[in-house]
């Protein structure tokens, strides 16, 4: 692991290379998406057959892309029972927490003659998109079907790629137990067509949300106006701020957790001490060894991984704002402290007992998270996503002829004569 100091010209180069990871979005791949999405829209089910055979190898006809119920049984079959009782108690929590989060309806009365206020509805369809390709992801199910669902959405449908056919055991257990109500094996960027204009097979849905490759990720963002999504994800990360007194074993350990994702991911420790670099780069050496994904997170911390060594410790949390990482980690003495200095963050893992991993599969809030920076600016997905917020406005008259001259300069400032108009003529 390279070792950089903040105040070093490297440091300045290392957070350009981390901007230019998350802008990997090349002409080429926009073009090949842009042909999907296209095709998909001119020919629907007939272009997500030849898409299933040239990118998955198999060939379905229209009336095997939906999951049956058949299906569903042999994945409950295929999963043993102490890990189906696990994802049972991992998908209470994620529901606990989304009901405490999720806001209701208001109105008040500002005054006599005057209601104001606001009315809360679900999204009516909801189109998930869970990866498939290098690994599955039955926690990415949960992470977006469960506030879906807390929120009323009401009818909410999956789609996965199928390499071989089928979908991980997993992933159909885990749909199954968050009522999602339909579940499609199609995958990559013409999933994310399908699902936005609709085939015969699959409906058009309202939203599309869950994490994905970058055919995904720019599918998404092309088909973004046509429907809501959730944000355009990239390539995941962590960083993890830590003192002299954190455990350098526990830091490698879950900077590797995050390495051996793919060789785009990111980990980063930036500390103070110099005893803990040093240790945890050690210990990363070593560790990494043990990994099945080994090659993937060489690679990974080979090239936008770092230690980044600060002067003071509330200079690492500058730092840490500056990245505005998706997963950020804090091992101190009193973790809390830092809490009010971090504003740019996707979530928050406080203590040495607090890995991110826990927050990946059981705490509760949603692993969906803003990645590459865009924390400075938008937040983790939760049931608020699944909701429209409905402006309620009522005056009597009284308390309209109190604003009626108000309204008319405004409507004249603009020029708006229909608009006076509507004002002038309510006496």
């Amino acid at each position: 692991m390279k070792i950089i100091r903040s105040q070093d010209r490297e440091f300045k180069n290392f957070s350009s290379l981390l901007l230019d990871r998350s802008r990997q979005k090349s002409a080429e791949v926009e073009k090949k998406v842009r042909e999907i999405i296209d095709k998909v829209k001119r020919s629907g089910d007939k272009a997500l057959m030849k898409f299933s055979r040239d990118f998955d190898g198999v060939s379905f006809n229209p009336a095997e892309f939906r999951v049956r119920e058949e299906e569903f049984l042999l994945a409950e079959k295929a999963v043993p029972e102490q890990v189906k009782r696990d994802m049972k108690a991992a998908m209470e929590r994620i529901k606990k927490f989304q009901l405490k989060s999720l806001k209701g309806s208001w109105i008040y009365s500002e005054k006599k003659g005057i209601l104001l206020g606001q009315a809360v509805k679900p999204i009516n369809t909801v189109g998930i998109y869970v990866p498939g390709g290098k690994a599955s992801y039955p926690s990415s199910v949960f992470m977006n079907a469960i506030p879906a669902k807390i929120a009323g959405v009401r009818k909410i449908i999956m789609c996965s790629p199928a390499p071989q056919g089928r979908l991980n055991p997993y992933c159909l257990v885990a749909a199954k137990l968050s009522e999602v109500d339909e579940v499609y094996k199609v995958g990559g960027a013409q999933a994310i067509a399908a699902m936005a204009y609709g085939t015969d097979t699959i409906p058009r849905v309202d939203k599309i949300v869950g994490p994905g490759n970058i055919f995904v990720a720019t599918a998404k963002k092309m088909v973004f106006g046509e429907v809501g999504i959730d944000m355009v994800a990239g390539p995941t990360e962590v960083v993890v701020l830590a003192d002299s007194g954190a455990n350098p074993k526990f830091i490698a350990a879950d900077m590797l957790s995050q390495a051996e994702h793919d060789e785009t991911a990111s980990a980063i420790l930036v500390t103070d001490s110099e005893k803990i670099a040093s240790q945890t780069s050690r210990e990363i050496s070593r560790q990494v060894l043990k990994l099945k994904r080994s090659e993937i997170a060489r690679k990974s911390l080979g090239k936008y991984g770092a230690i980044i060594l600060t002067e003071t410790i509330d200079q690492a949390a500058d730092i840490v704002n500056q990245i505005a990482p998706e997963h950020l980690e804090i091992m101190a003495r009193n973790p809390m402290r830092f809490v009010s200095k971090i504003e740019n963050a996707g979530a928050i893992f406080l203590g040495s007992y607090s890995p991110e991993a826990l927050g990946d599969y059981a705490a509760g809030p949603s692993h969906v998270l803003p990645t590459g920076g865009t924390a400075r600016f938008s937040s983790a997905l939760s049931a608020d996503d699944f909701i429209k917020k409905i402006s309620l406005i009522s005056y009597d008259k009284n308390q309209f002829l109190k604003v009626k001259k108000l309204l008319e300069t405004m409507a004249k400032i603009e020029g708006l004569d229909g608009h006076f108009e509507s004002v002038r003529l309510r006496r």
